[in-house]
């Protein structure tokens, strides 16, 4: 860490060194005019608010400070107090990330004073700029006289070149390795008041909605056409299936002209998009998890790529363990308490880094994929880049070993013992273990060559090429020789989508419903939005995976039909919007409140950005024999005149209902639409209209209500005398294609008989304990299933009256 925040200084000394020149050549001060455009881009900079929006330096393990509000203030009625410091660079902190723009130029301004005693008569004072891992760049200084309030007042230029995904503004002293040597010349208390940085407020950010369509209506690859996701893994939980993926879309950002964005930029990525389904075509979208960077739930990371999660109670208490790589160089780990949260972070440093045992020569200590064996115990796998120097160039291709397990403790965000080698043949990274049949199974991704791994080398007999999923068949999870080997599961993905889609990839295997299937991703929706010349925008897929007797793989086959939908979607309740088998131009985002279908914990999102002539579609919807009568939409109108109109299996097919959106504009609001014709297994679009040129309205969720759906059932009633007094008999026939339970209640008893067969009575005779029985009913329940949908039909029968007395 001193290393580093050396190199960073010089970096900062030269910067400072460039706005002295600017000062003394009159280029800073007076500050130039402000534009119309320019805004000040600091929030709360009086601390008119309190501390809100401040924050204390973190940007190195060290740092550490108390920030608090103070009266003495040189304008208005507070400034900020900074109290306790650790290191030079503990001071106050505001995230401008997304507000500074590379080749931009700003005014600074700010005040400053400290009053320690013992502190030397003047003392300099840095406004610096934090873009990110070892990147610090001195903004403005000045020399502050003890007891007196000093002004920052300059103007920088942050360089073209230069990445500002992060960007953190901070107050400092002047950096030593060694300030507790001397805390009265370099960690003295200090007050910061009126900070503001004007200049032209950032353009607004470009669409990221994808107007083309996808994921074609039929096919089942991509699993979703509204956003990209790669290094998606599988998780199975009360019967759905969960996809974490690192988050492709969050640097997404396609020229209005052109429609081409710039090339993925990994260091941008710190969140992970979470989807779900339980008929795998289906798709609903939870959105992203905020893991990393100042606002994420893990802030001492910054990045969060190639998820990998699993399940296990702990203390008696079932929770989700959200793996993630933080950047190359460490892997980290977030609880949750639902595969959708909320989630909170257990530890304050890194799971994986240079500390953890066994893992010292490991380049890229990434991709962590979590494993719960039948036994409970948990392991991690993880690891990949460049084989080690020391290793002879052809081990170095063919057996780079740079990949680990390791046993974690029972808590699941810690580690035991020491990491084992994985000699995984070709490896690169992406190792994934499953279970099967007592087998373990270990894949992982290939590297493509090169210096990293030996120069000119080449492979041994049988082992992977370049960008492929290998595989490898163990007795236990620990032990990976090269000799488990066992083949290539899957080429790359290019042989199979075409040009523009080759790469690396990432893998999982889930088991789902009796199947085993494999996860991996390509940029086909990248390619489909800008044809052949893509720029590394990753969506996910998903093939049926298939074993041969002996337990091997058959390779696998990528396809956009992908694999076969594994149950009908059931339209009879309230599912989110925001579920997709196919769609067209619409976008999603997170609103306040709790999801109607997956409970207060889980986040609510709507469908947003829909134009006239977008669509959403959903696959196989099973409507049943009576078929439903109505459709039920919440929505909030963004403008007059919207509709939706309900389709049945093509974009184009018939209208069986139209939804008019004629509520208050802006408010969330329900409607209602009454279906024709609408029974049986349907793919079902929802075809947006409106007025052109304007969103029309976003959708929170759906509900379909069933036509009125009655057990046939024939029912008769009499009364009869036995031994002097009056009985009341009841049956019940079934009349249904399938057995029933019946009910039979009358105010003398009742009685309920289960898996009546079809044809057959339910019949019982009540004894009223009296010889005479006014006229009146009995009631008969029936309960059954018509077209896949509990149903239960209530039914009166009349019963005349009886005396059986002399």
């Amino acid at each position: 860490m001193e290393q580093r925040m050396r190199r960073a200084t010089r970096g900062r000394v030269a910067a400072l060194a460039t706005v002295g020149l600017m000062l003394a050549t009159g280029f800073v001060a007076p500050a130039a005019p402000v534009q119309a455009a320019d805004t000040n881009l600091v929030v709360n900079g009086g601390f008119e608010d309190g501390l809100a929006n401040w924050f204390v330096n973190n940007g190195n393990a060290s740092d550490g400070a108390q920030l608090s509000a103070t009266s003495d203030a040189y304008a208005g009625a507070n400034a900020a107090l900074v109290t306790s410091r650790t290191t030079t660079g503990s001071g106050p902190m505001q995230d401008l990330s997304g507000k500074v723009q590379a080749g931009q130029a700003y005014t600074l301004t700010a005040r400053i004073k400290y009053e320690n005693e013992s502190g030397p008569a003047t003392k300099q004072f840095f406004a610096t700029m934090h873009y990110g891992g070892a990147t610090y760049t001195n903004l403005v200084s000045v020399t502050a006289t003890k007891g007196q309030w000093a002004q920052f007042n300059g103007t920088f230029t942050i360089p073209t070149t230069q990445s500002v995904s992060t960007a953190r503004l901070f107050f400092e002293t002047p950096w030593t390795s060694t300030p507790s040597t001397d805390p009265a010349l370099h960690l003295m208390d200090f007050k910061l008041d009126d900070v503001s940085v004007v200049g032209a407020a950032p353009p607004a950010p470009a669409s990221k909605t994808i107007e083309v369509v996808g994921k074609l209506p039929g096919e089942h690859n991509p699993l979703i056409g509204h956003k990209f996701g790669a290094d998606g893994f599988g998780l199975v939980h009360d019967g759905r299936v969960y996809m974490y993926m690192t988050n492709d879309t969050q640097g997404y950002a396609p020229n209005p002209t052109t429609g081409v964005s710039p090339g993925i930029n990994y260091g941008d990525i710190n969140q992970i998009t979470v989807i779900s389904s339980e008929d795998l075509v289906n798709w609903t979208d939870h959105g992203e998890i905020q893991v990393a960077g100042p606002n994420g739930v893990a802030p001492f990371t910054a990045n969060s790529w190639a998820p990998g999660i699993t399940k296990k109670v702990v203390n008696g208490v079932e929770k989700f363990f959200l793996y993630y790589a933080n950047g190359g160089g460490s892997s980290n780990v977030i609880t949750g308490a639902s595969p959708l949260g909320p989630w909170t972070s257990e530890r304050t440093s890194t799971l994986i880094d240079g500390r953890t045992p066994g893992a010292e020569a490991v380049a890229w200590k990434f991709d962590p994929a979590p494993f719960v064996d039948d036994d409970g115990q948990p392991y991690l796998y993880f690891g990949g880049g460049p084989a080690s120097t020391s290793m002879p160039p052809a081990e170095r291709f063919n057996n780079p070993k740079n990949i680990r397990s390791i046993e974690l403790g029972d808590d699941m965000v810690s580690t035991e013992g020491t990491a084992a080698v994985v000699d995984a043949p070709v490896a690169f990274e992406a190792g994934h273990v499953f279970k099967r049949q007592g087998k373990y199974y270990f894949s992982y991704s290939s590297h493509f060559g090169g210096n990293d791994f030996g120069g000119s080398q080449q492979p041994l007999p049988g082992y992977p090429g370049g960008g492929q999923i290998g595989y490898m068949i163990s007795d236990g999870p620990m032990s990976w020789p090269k000799e488990t080997y066992a083949g290539v599961l899957f080429p790359n993905q290019s042989q199979f989508f075409g040009a523009g889609t080759g790469g690396n990839n990432h893998q999982s295997v889930f088991e789902f419903g009796g199947k085993y299937y494999f996860t991996y991703h390509a940029p086909t929706l990248n390619k489909r939005i800008n044809g052949n010349t893509t720029q590394g925008y990753r969506s996910p897929h998903i093939q049926e995976l298939t074993f041969n007797p002996d337990g091997t793989i058959q390779q696998v086959v990528g396809t956009y039909a992908g694999v076969d939908q594994v149950r009908d979607f059931d339209p009879y309740r309230v599912f989110e919007a925001e579920t997709f088998g196919w769609s067209k131009g619409v976008a999603t985002t997170k609103v306040d409140g709790s999801s109607a279908q997956f409970g207060g914990a889980a986040p609510n999102l709507v469908v947003r950005d829909i134009d006239n002539g977008d669509w959403t579609a959903l696959s196989s919807v099973n409507f049943g024999d009576n078929g439903a009568q109505s459709l039920t939409a919440r929505v909030r109108a963004l403008a007059a005149g919207g509709q939706i109109q309900v389709r049945l299996d093509d974009v184009n097919g018939p209208v069986v209902g139209t939804v008019a959106v004629d509520t208050p504009v802006g408010q969330w609001a329900e409607v209602t639409a009454e279906l024709d014709g609408v029974s049986g297994v349907h793919d079902v679009y929802f075809t947006y209209t409106g007025p052109a040129g304007v969103d029309l309205f976003e959708i929170d969720d759906w509900a379909f209500a069933a036509d009125s759906l009655d057990l046939p059932v024939t029912l008769t009633a009499s009364t009869r005398c036995v031994g002097g007094k009056a009985y009341v008999a009841v049956q019940a026939r079934n009349d249904h294609d399938a057995p029933v339970g019946i009910t039979l209640e009358t105010p003398y008893g009742e009685r309920s008989f289960t898996a009546v067969a079809p044809g057959a009575n339910a019949y019982q005779s009540f004894n009223t304990r009296a010889e005479s029985v006014p006229a009146g009913s009995a009631t008969v329940r029936v309960t059954g299933a018509i077209g896949g949908h509990d149903v239960t039909t209530v039914r009166t029968v009349q019963h005349p009256a009886g005396t059986c007395g002399g």
